[in-house]
């Protein structure tokens, strides 16, 4: 029987994620994320604490959060934690915890963003219109 292994985290994307292919052809997308929490000490004073993980997505979850991850946006994500244990070439001993992601929920995007989204698609609603089309910027 395995053990339960859930883990539900919500954070912002704090540096523009990481796509690789593995040597099988599986795409892999690493997304850092910083985790905010709050919390009272024994004097009663609030103590804010923020937790940097990095989250591991495959396949087309890889592609989609390296597309529409950018630095700043709000992600809730759904997986499991997963040990990552190796030795060095000096034989000592290392080990890394990583989130593997399940699911992955997009939510705000920072300000800057969300204009720049909103006036690209003013601007191809106002080119359908009137009948033009142009090759138009991505989004982020």
């Amino acid at each position: 029987m395995n053990a339960l292994n859930q883990i539900i985290l919500e954070g912002n994307v704090v540096r523009t994620p990481v796509q690789k292919v593995t040597p099988n052809g599986k795409t892999v997308c690493t997304v850092p994320i910083a985790v905010n929490s709050k919390y009272k000490n024994s004097e009663g004073s609030t103590i804010e604490e923020v937790s940097y993980f990095d989250v591991d997505t495959f396949g087309k979850l890889a592609e989609r959060c390296c597309e529409w991850c950018p630095t700043g946006r709000e992600i809730r994500v759904v997986g499991r934690i997963k040990q990552n244990r190796w030795k060095d070439e000096e034989g000592k001993s290392h080990s890394k915890v990583l989130i593997i992601a399940e699911h992955v929920e997009f939510l705000k995007l920072p300000k800057r963003l969300a204009d720049k989204a909103i006036s690209t698609a003013i601007k191809a609603a106002n080119q359908a219109a009137s009948g033009q089309y142009e090759d138009q910027d991505p989004v982020f």
